[in-house]
């Protein structure tokens, strides 16, 4: 067996954050080795020019400022597709008109309640900035697009129709949706009704306009038309869920991803799709047997920086 020896991390020969994740690697302690290794993979699948990347994330990053990390990646082209939840609509386009608000875990949610502000970890949104600011943005735009003729439409053509509608707003280049339209990287949400986008869908829906259809189907042909072409498959997945699940998913069908690095806080124990390890994948086809593939346990708000931050000092 190959022993590398364990070295202290120097902070004074530190230039840069690419500096540090090198040095993480070589610290060979615990998951400050797997975020050094995390951002070299990272880093060989950004570079690989035969593979096409997927980011998959679930929507409560958005609620933070770590939304604008997962913009620079989108400005940047970094990947070439997106799947998400639709919670990612919710908090991306509420806050290009509203602001959210830090708070703390230990708040009192009954008083809060009371104040209309709800609470997603320590993030306050108040009613204004979410559920009203929605109901009036969702509702104009498809109003629109349904007196344009529009009548069946997939998730990834409805969010850059989104995407096309912020280009008269003054922070429209905070906007993940922006990045996704200007750039024409589509975003899937195999789960589109399951939020206060998703809702106003299905309230336009059924409000008289039944004729109105969110076409998934249009988006799996899309999946498969971008897999099957795909010399090589990359993905960076932050949490699991259906956004995870999706990206594995459609990879086994042509022998599993080639780069694989998946960030989560889940336990392995309980069986979970959250929990489970990208080395379990293997076992299902859905990561190739020679890939390049990591999973590190944290928070995603405090790895990101550090990743994304060493892979663009990479790409420089």
């Amino acid at each position: 067996m190959k022993r590398e020896v364990v070295k202290d991390i120097d902070l004074g020969k530190i230039k840069g954050i690419k500096d540090l994740t090198y040095q993480m690697t070589l610290s060979g302690g615990y998951v400050a080795k797997k975020v050094g290794d995390g951002s070299k993979i990272l880093e060989n699948m950004v570079k690989d020019k035969e593979c096409k990347r997927i980011l998959s994330f679930p929507a409560s990053l958005v609620a933070t400022g770590t939304r604008g990390i997962i913009k620079d990646l989108l400005k940047n082209k970094i990947f070439d597709m997106v799947i998400t939840t639709t919670g990612t609509l919710d908090h991306d386009i509420a806050r290009i008109y509203r602001s959210y608000y830090q708070g703390s875990f230990e708040m009192d949610d009954r008083e809060l309640h009371r104040e209309g502000i709800n609470r997603e970890g320590n993030v306050l949104i108040p009613n204004e900035s979410y559920s009203e600011i929605l109901e009036d943005k969702v509702r104009c735009l498809v109003e629109e697009l349904y007196h344009r003729g529009i009548r069946d439409i997939s998730t990834h053509e409805l969010i850059w129709e989104f995407g096309k509608s912020l280009e008269v707003e003054k922070n429209k280049e905070d906007s993940i949706v922006y990045w996704c339209y200007k750039n024409k990287i589509p975003m899937v949400l195999p789960g589109p009704l399951d939020g206060s986008w998703g809702w106003q869908l299905y309230y336009f829906w059924q409000d008289g306009h039944k004729d109105f259809n969110v076409n998934i189907m249009k988006d799996e042909d899309l999946i498969s038309d971008f897999i099957y072409s795909s010399d090589k498959s990359g993905a960076l997945m932050i949490g699991g869920g259906i956004s995870k699940h999706h990206t594995i998913w459609w990879n086994q069908f042509r022998g599993g991803l080639d780069y694989a690095v998946y960030i989560t806080t889940a336990p392995e124990w309980d069986g979970s799709l959250s929990g489970a390890r990208i080395r379990e994948a293997i076992s299902w086809g859905k990561v190739r047997e020679d890939a390049e593939f990591i999973t590190i346990e944290g928070d995603a708000t405090v790895i990101l920086p550090l990743m994304i931050g060493s892979l663009f000092e990479s790409l420089k």
